[in-house]
């Protein structure tokens, strides 16, 4: 399984291991990371899955689809890099994925 490491706003990092075909979101929720609300369980009708994608692993997430940059207009602190965790699907090319947690999801 690949590794994800989820990093506080304070700088607390978490490694965990989440299954291909999971989104990055449900491997915080079932890790129980802090930092990821998920409102809306996955649904990309919210932003409280917020995080920052380190740039150097941007092309392995993909694109973000029209919803979803336009949830992203909900993020207080959307930056280039901001992804909503529900929309990066897990796979093998994702080991190592860094990603960073705002402040506050709200």
């Amino acid at each position: 399984m690949p590794n994800i490491t989820y990093v506080e706003f304070d700088g607390t990092a978490h490694q965990v291991e989440v299954p291909v075909g999971h989104s990055v979101m449900q491997g915080a929720v079932e890790n129980n990371i802090p930092g990821i609300d998920a409102d809306c369980g996955g649904e990309c009708a919210c932003a409280t899955c917020h995080v920052y994608v380190e740039e150097s692993w941007l092309p392995q997430c993909g694109t973000p689809g029209e919803q979803e940059r336009s949830m992203l207009g909900f993020a207080a602190t959307a930056a280039p890099n901001s992804r909503l965790s529900c929309q990066i699907r897990v796979t093998e090319a994702l080991d190592g994925l860094v990603v960073r947690m705002p402040e506050a999801q709200h």
